[in-house]
């Protein structure tokens, strides 16, 4: 019989948000919820709005994650062309680091930020970080959620989120990874994004502290 597990809404919705093809949020023998949250905080929760999703599994593809609550996600470029996920977690601005283009906020180039890079080890992504950071930030004081992603949101979004976490929380290469793969299982940026956010921790800190020869980078 399995136990009870006590965890923040956040955790919640992005464990149960994770699987290959059907998000496990849309299952419903899956796991009993016990929620002791307000009625405003129930009725606010992604983890209910991504329950309300439609199940058929040619119509449903799992939501971004939430790195920030209630302020940043972390997606692939099929959940940043989806309007009915921009409307239900309040999307307003998008990072875009990736080749790709599509159909965002149309007419309004200030909400868009597009770091054009390829998905291989030679791509730079350091010289865009401060820029992108700022640009977060700008929006995140607007009151705007932002969505931070690339083509499969696995490599270089996932960079472009640990570089932001390392700059707004002045913290390691170390620690920022370990919070976004806690959020997202899968994440895997390539070895020459690896090295630049080492190069981006000497610059936030004023050294390099993070060892990245471990196997766990």
């Amino acid at each position: 019989m399995p136990g009870l597990l006590l965890c923040e809404p956040t955790e919640l919705y992005n464990i149960l948000n994770q699987a290959t093809k059907l998000s496990r949020l849309t299952e419903p023998n899956y796991l009993c919820l016990f929620d002791v949250r307000s009625k405003w905080e129930y009725d606010e929760s992604h983890v209910i709005t991504a329950l309300r999703v439609k199940k058929e599994l040619d119509a449903f593809q799992p939501y971004p994650i939430e790195i920030v609550p209630g302020e940043v996600f972390l997606g692939n470029f099929s959940q940043a062309c989806d309007p009915k996920i921009q409307k239900d977690l309040k999307i307003k601005a998008h990072v875009n680091v990736s080749m790709d283009t599509g159909p965002f906020f149309a007419g309004d180039a200030d909400k868009l930020l597009h770091i054009r890079i390829e998905d291989s080890p030679e791509a730079q992504i350091l010289p865009f970080l401060r820029h992108m950071c700022h640009f977060i930030e700008i929006h995140l004081h607007l009151g705007s959620v932002v969505l931070i992603f690339s083509t499969q949101g696995i490599s270089r979004s996932c960079a472009a989120v640990i570089a932001y976490l390392m700059h707004c929380n002045e913290q390691t290469l170390q620690r920022s990874w370990a919070y976004v793969k806690k959020c997202k299982n899968n994440m895997c940026p390539n070895r020459g994004l690896v090295s630049q956010l080492l190069e981006w921790e000497k610059t936030i800190l004023g050294d390099s502290i993070t060892n990245i020869m471990d196997p766990l980078y």
